[in-house]
């Protein structure tokens, strides 16, 4: 990272990386997520000013974000576990296909562009930000949550998908079990327990695919920068308690529909940076 930006770039960077922990802490308790479908693009944004370069900017965003998810889903995990809402038999169920998932997308994450990186992240959070923001409680698929093989086929889209984006896999997991029927609190205490599945071999992975690169930024190990992991951890770490608090209080379709909306806002702003 360069040493000659102006102090003031350095703290504007630096305030929205914090106001990013903050709301990725959050998401991460209140939807069961680790928070990377904020902090991806927040980092891909803010890493433009500081000369990284456009090659591994992207694979960067993904890796870092991958990391900070381990110490919030860790953090979420335990709020729900303690309140008994987790599903254990469906997330022993994922203890291989969600990891084997992961494995073939730092395999691809190894050789993808970042423009094939970021088409991959836009399209997702489109499909994803569409079923957030339409959502009804009438869509459902069935009244019980399928077994294998199709269980462990879903629990390999799901690690796999979620690892090329960066994130904890909470939003699909939860789409997965409520259109099945399953109430959105379990499924999102579920999540939590699904994204250190992801967020752990996931980061592993991105360490090893950027093992060596020469352009990337200063404090970085593979595709992940720990200048961002730091900045972020400690406040995630004590934001994600309120997070679990306030998703065991509150109706949730408005929260939906603010989600749903901000990943077609960055799903386009994905897009325009591909074809505008």
């Amino acid at each position: 990272m360069p040493t000659d930006m102006p102090l003031t770039e350095i703290l504007i960077f630096a305030a929205g990386v914090a106001a990013a922990g903050v709301v990725s802490g959050l998401l991460a308790g209140i939807f069961g997520i680790g928070g990377g479908a904020v902090l991806v693009p927040v980092f891909y944004q803010a890493m433009g000013p500081l000369g990284i370069d456009e090659a591994v900017r992207m694979h960067v965003a993904v890796g870092s974000s991958l990391a900070l998810i381990v110490p919030t889903s860790l953090r979420s995990f335990q709020g729900h576990h303690a309140r008994g809402a987790v599903d254990m038999e469906l997330l022993r169920s994922f203890l291989v296909p969600v990891p084997a998932g992961v494995v073939v997308a730092t395999l691809i994450a190894a050789s993808i562009s970042s423009e094939g990186l970021r088409l991959i992240f836009a399209l997702i959070a489109l499909a994803v930000g569409l079923r957030l923001a339409f959502n009804r409680e009438s869509w459902r698929l069935g009244n019980t949550i399928p077994g294998n093989p199709w269980r462990a086929v879903i629990g390999f889209l799901i690690g796999l998908f979620s690892t090329l984006m960066g994130i904890g896999g909470g939003v699909m997991n939860n789409t997965f079990m409520s259109l099945y029927g399953r109430q959105m609190h379990q499924a999102v205490a579920t999540s939590s327990g699904v994204g250190v599945l992801i967020a752990i071999p996931g980061t592993i992975g991105y360490v090893w695919a950027g093992w060596g690169d020469p352009l990337l930024p200063v404090a970085s190990t593979g595709y992940v920068n720990w200048i961002a992991v730091g900045l972020i951890f400690p406040i995630t770490v004590l934001v994600t308690p309120f997070g679990v608090r306030i998703a065991h209080a509150m109706k949730r379709r408005h929260l939906e529909i603010a989600f749903g909306s901000f990943l077609l806002f960055v799903s386009a702003r994905f897009f325009l940076s591909l074809y505008g």
